[in-house]
């Protein structure tokens, strides 16, 4: 990878809907050499894929959750159970096995408290091994970004 390269990444995180004629003008490249490139990039896995992003309130999503989830045994068997039950939940974004204090940490999106209540009662604390949770509510965004720094 050469800075060329982080170039085009840069560019195509700000924005994955630019045309490879831009792209290719930004970065002072031919459109064939671009395409080219970013085809590499894909191929080698730097890009992943490419997505929309979506107005959460719009779509009454506007309470943003981050839970800690303690489990009741750390085994290979609960791990494995707790992250597929957690895979098959629309209202989870994201969920990360840490070291620390707590052993997963979800970021999830509801409609409203009474919405989260729900999740929390009927879902979240019946999924495998679960034995405790500590709810963070977030009252404002400060920063999110998607972009990785490169």
């Amino acid at each position: 990878m050469d800075d060329i390269d982080r170039r085009l990444l840069r560019d195509l995180q700000l924005n994955g809907r630019i045309t490879n004629q831009e792209l290719a003008s930004r970065n002072h490249l031919s459109p064939a050499a671009c395409h080219d490139r970013v085809r590499r990039l894909k191929e080698q896995g730097y890009i992943t894929g490419y997505a929309a992003l979506l107005d959460a309130t719009k779509l009454e999503r506007s309470l943003m959750i981050f839970v800690e989830i303690v489990l009741d045994r750390t085994t290979a068997d609960v791990f494995d159970d707790f992250a597929a039950a957690v895979r098959r939940m629309p209202d989870v974004l994201e969920c990360h096995m840490v070291a620390g204090g707590f052993d997963y940490l979800v970021k999830a999106r509801v409609k409203d408290m009474e919405a989260y209540r729900r999740f929390l009662g009927d879902t979240l604390v019946r999924l495998p091994g679960v034995r405790e949770t500590r709810t963070y509510a977030v009252l404002e965004e400060v920063k999110n970004s998607l972009a990785i720094p490169i």
